[in-house]
């Protein structure tokens, strides 16, 4: 198979860290991924809806809405419950991974763990 197959999927990358959003939206486009980008929590619910993403990567410490705000509000709304939430965070907690996958994401990824590669790898586990 090519990478035709991952042409049409589309992520949100939530990132207010704009070296590592520039980072890893160029990792994802080299892999073939649409990547619609937002620095902070507010506009993620309404992007959602408009965009229906294939998957969403959202950080936890952002500015106006923190991540675990966002994914309670994203997994209450009958639009988007259905999109996988990958938190992408440098709190590595075991209560804050708990927090995160209680509230409804699929997968907990602390960046200082995982190279850019490996992030791609896991949201195409789950798209």
């Amino acid at each position: 198979m090519t990478n035709k197959l991952n042409k049409s999927k589309k992520i949100l990358l939530v990132e207010d860290e704009k070296t590592l959003s520039e980072m890893y939206k160029t990792k994802f486009e080299r892999e073939n991924f649409q990547v619609l980008t937002a620095d902070n929590g507010t506009p993620v619910l309404e992007l959602a809806k408009k965009e229906k993403p294939d998957a969403i990567l959202l950080d936890i410490i952002l500015p106006k809405m923190d991540g675990f705000t966002v994914l309670k509000q994203l997994k209450s709304d009958p639009k988007t419950k259905s999109i996988p939430v990958l938190m992408l965070t440098n709190l590595g907690q075991e209560e804050d991974i708990k927090k995160g996958k209680s509230l409804g994401a699929k997968d907990y990824i602390v960046k200082a763990n995982f190279t850019p590669s490996q992030v791609v790898e896991k949201v195409r586990e789950v798209v």
